[in-house]
């Protein structure tokens, strides 16, 4: 299943929408989009209500996103990130280091 993508702006931030499985043979098309945004966008929401899977490869590139808007001076946010992905974030701890959120409104204003 190939991921899909919108991207709007809210609140100062840019909203990356994604939905489908995020997994090796998916992650490479969501780094692209982060890269991209990462390049003209202080502050990157991923909006993962639509994501029903997400295993070690999508993880990884969530951390590197991350890295690179913090080594950028920017920030790296998830939104409405629930079931596997939720529970992969939980195992490894990495919900307590990347930011997420429940809903785009909780994101914090600029």
């Amino acid at each position: 299943m190939d991921l899909t993508f919108a991207n709007r702006t809210e609140g100062g931030w840019s909203v990356l929408e994604v939905g489908g499985e995020l997994d090796l043979h998916t992650c490479g098309s969501l780094q692209e989009q982060l890269r991209e945004l990462g390049r003209t966008d202080a502050r990157v929401a991923v909006d993962m209500a639509q994501v029903g899977f997400m295993d070690s490869s999508g993880l990884g590139v969530l951390v590197e996103a991350l890295r690179e808007a913090r080594e950028q001076g920017g920030e790296l946010a998830l939104v409405g990130v629930a079931g596997s992905p939720l529970k992969v974030l939980s195992i490894t701890g990495l919900d307590k280091v990347i930011p997420h959120y429940g809903s785009i409104a909780d994101l914090p204003e600029a």
